[in-house]
């Protein structure tokens, strides 16, 4: 199952761009039935192996805007480092309940981007914006693509292949500290990662084959589309289990309390 799901999920993200963290984190905690903070920090670390092999390219290419980065990352590190120590704290069920939601935002903003963004040179604005994004996705592993990219879209004066090499280094950043941060914490599932990983290599030379025959718009609106019910379903199931636990753990009514 491991190795099919990283399989999938890399061919989705070469073909798309999505999916590092919107797929990887649902679909281990609904298939896999691991821990909520496993599947944040395992798809965090496998987000940032993904995003190690299609970054150098962008960086050959000058397709990276450091002055943007820079602006970013600098508030999208604090608040990836303050996510994923808040994520400690909270209960598992309202943890993925609220990484349902999180995937379900970030999924319509990312449909967003199908309609026509105009640009403006607000660069300073970037810092802010990378500490909401950075808490969000210490948080959840989802996010920084989404937002990210229609941040830098909407706030610069980027070329569309500046605006992805940019965003896919902020990702990258943004994903390693997180990464590194729940394994330190004992939030990586290891014998999950190796299998994802292994199934995810393989299904970058794929998707990458598969690229050139594949129209990737309308392959990522698709992809939305399932990314909305999965994340919609993962909150449903969590807050319906964290509504069961309180009426059980509240127990039966008794003469007094109906009164």
């Amino acid at each position: 199952m491991e190795f099919a799901l990283g399989f999938i999920i890399s061919v989705f993200i070469a073909l798309t761009g999505v999916g590092a963290g919107s797929l990887t984190t649902p679909l281990l905690f609904l298939l896999l039935g691991l821990p909520a903070k496993e599947c944040v920090g395992t798809a965090l670390i496998f987000a940032t192996v993904v995003k190690v092999v299609t970054v150098p390219s962008y960086i050959a290419r000058q397709q990276v805007n450091w002055h943007a980065f820079a602006l970013v990352t600098a508030g999208g590190i604090p608040g990836v480092v303050a996510g994923a120590l808040l994520m400690k704290k909270l209960p598992t069920d309202l943890v993925m309940g609220c990484v349902g939601l999180t995937i379900v935002s970030i999924t319509l903003v990312n449909l967003f981007r199908f309609t026509k963004v105009v640009q403006h040179d607000r660069v300073r604005w970037l810092g802010p914006l990378g500490l909401v994004i950075g808490l969000e996705m210490g948080f959840s592993s989802a996010g920084a693509g989404a937002i990210g990219a229609l941040a830098m879209m909407s706030l610069t004066k980027l070329t569309t292949s500046e605006i992805v090499g940019t965003n896919l280094s902020f990702g990258l950043a943004l994903s390693a500290v997180g990464g590194l941060i729940h394994a330190g914490l004992g939030d990586v599932n290891t014998p999950v990662l190796w299998k994802l990983l292994v199934g995810g290599v393989l299904g970058a030379f794929a998707g990458s084959a598969l690229a050139v025959h594949v129209e990737s718009k309308k392959l990522r609106f698709a992809l939305c589309l399932a990314l909305v019910y999965i994340g919609a379903q993962l909150s449903w199931t969590s807050f319906n289990r964290m509504y069961a636990s309180s009426v059980s753990a509240a127990g039966p009514a008794t003469p007094a309390n109906a009164k």
